[in-house]
């Protein structure tokens, strides 16, 4: 018995090691990129991809590894994700030209899709309903709003002292810890029954869809809303996707059953990832421009500055945590989605160009990641509710993508809102920027009380004490902030 409790304790560490790093290197590269720059002669369209190419091969992969992890087996999964990403991290640390860092980052990417969600299956398959999983799902958010945070930060500090390729090599000796501890704590696979196909068409169709869809997304700093190439690329996502659907609905084992999303809980929960990261992503990606260009904090000052965040978040985890099967799973999610949005409200009152640290940023950010916190446990819950065990890959990797797509979708749209809105305002300047910042904000904090209201709506309610009808296998993790490109310090450019 002791034997198995050390085991599960390694399986709970390697998993939230695993959140840890697929955070962190979201947002690492941020601050390092002028130095990527100067070294390896990146022009400034090719140095977004150093971020992008990341984030398009893990928005687009998800899917697909959330449903290998049942295919072919949670352990399997695992290995094979940690040794993508760490031979990428290493490959990337090393590289001598731009085009060889965008393809490191894109197997990142690939890796990190397998990770993301193969890690939380493991635990949701690991930990009993109750208290114990609880607790889990309460350190899942820790460790992903931690790398979010510490990622900033990180990488001002690791830029500062050691060079811009230390941000990528760190994940070297992380990646070699979490893949001694899972072949000690992670039981190798066993397969039970006919073996499991992988549905190739609907893989491709899946994948093809999201990953057009993504690149149109965060394209859009480029290539406008109504510009041929987003038009084109969103058209090809739209026929990709629906085509997916269609195929789905006939194959005997599909990557996606579409029966998951008529069960009301697990539709809902998706909706209200959506809804909650588009706000948070845009949100948070405006704060960071906010201390750079306007208070003028230096990489290693603002990433300290979102530190208060990560705090938040902890706090708002441990009080689901422990109080979810008090209050449920609806009334926790409303009353996070109103305190985040709440927060959102308050950046937007007070941001300024004579703003402060505590009123404009210290304060917003305690209020909106304790609430953020707060749908942690609630809103994973919701999104595995009654969900066999088969299937916790498939629902992990529907959720991780509706996280991935809402940030994306929503940096997009609130950059294009915030951009319009300081134009308006006569352009460049502090105070058109500021009042650009303000409006996102504002529309950040609509979201999350939209997010609210459909939990209010549409989740079937339960009296505080009563069980849900179905088991839960668990959510299937918590994203990390991420705050994207960062501007240097005392660059007043304009919105993308």
């Amino acid at each position: 018995m002791n034997d198995q409790r050390e085991r599960t304790g390694w399986l709970l560490a390697v998993a939230l090691t695993v959140q840890f790093v697929v955070a962190l290197d979201m947002s690492v590269v941020n601050v390092a990129l002028p130095g990527i720059r100067d070294d390896l002669g990146f022009d400034p369209g090719g140095l977004l991809w150093v971020v992008n190419a990341y984030a398009l091969a893990f928005g687009g992969l998800l899917m697909l590894g959330g449903r290998l992890a049942d295919i072919v087996g949670r352990r399997t999964t695992l290995m094979a994700g940690l040794a993508v990403f760490g031979l990428a991290s290493l490959g990337g640390g090393l590289v001598g030209s731009p085009g060889w860092l965008i393809a490191a980052r894109a197997v990142q990417g690939v890796g990190a899709a397998a990770l993301a969600p193969v890690a939380f299956t493991l635990i949701a398959v690991t930990f009993p309903a109750g208290p114990a999983r609880a607790r889990a799902l309460g350190l899942w958010g820790m460790a992903s709003a931690a790398g979010g945070a510490v990622g900033v930060l990180a990488g001002g500090l690791l830029t500062a002292w050691a060079g811009w390729r230390s941000v990528l090599l760190i994940n070297v000796p992380i990646v070699l810890a979490a893949l001694a501890a899972a072949r000690f704590s992670v039981a190798p696979d066993r397969r039970e029954g006919p073996p499991a196909r992988l549905d190739a068409a609907g893989a491709l169709l899946v994948t093809g869809g999201m990953t057009a869809l993504v690149l149109a997304l965060v394209r859009t700093g480029t290539h406008p809303w109504g510009s041929p190439a987003t038009l084109t690329t969103l058209a090809v996502a739209a026929v990709a996707l629906f085509a997916f659907v269609v195929v789905e609905r006939r194959v005997a084992q599909p990557l996606l059953r579409i029966g998951l999303l008529r069960q009301r809980s697990v539709l809902v929960a998706n909706l209200f990832v959506l809804l909650l990261f588009s706000g948070q992503f845009a949100a948070f990606y405006f704060t960071s421009l906010y201390m750079q260009q306007i208070l003028e904090y230096g990489p290693v000052r603002a990433g300290t500055a979102f530190l208060p965040f990560c705090a938040g978040i902890v706090i708002g985890s441990l009080t689901a945590t422990r109080t979810v099967a008090r209050f449920g799973v609806r009334n926790l999610l409303v009353a996070g989605g109103l305190l985040g949005a709440a927060g959102f409200a308050w950046f937007r009152l007070t941001v300024g160009v004579d703003g402060g640290f505590a009123d404009s940023v210290l304060g917003p950010s305690l209020v909106a990641s304790v609430g953020i916190g707060l749908c942690v446990v609630p809103m994973g819950t919701a999104a595995t509710t009654g969900v066999a065990a088969h299937e916790a890959g498939m629902a992990s990797g529907l959720v991780n993508s509706s996280r991935q797509i809402g940030g994306s979708l929503g940096l997009a749209v609130l950059a294009t809102v915030a951009a319009q809105t300081t134009d308006a305002d006569g352009g460049g300047g502090p105070a058109a920027l500021v009042s650009g910042y303000a409006t996102a904000f504002g529309v950040a904090g609509a979201l999350l009380a939209v997010a609210a209201l459909s939990a209010a709506l549409l989740l079937p309610g339960r009296s505080p004490a009563e069980p849900s009808a179905e088991p839960s296998v668990g959510p299937p993790g918590e994203p990390p902030v991420e705050p994207p490109v960062t501007a240097p310090r005392g660059d007043r450019t304009r919105l993308p």
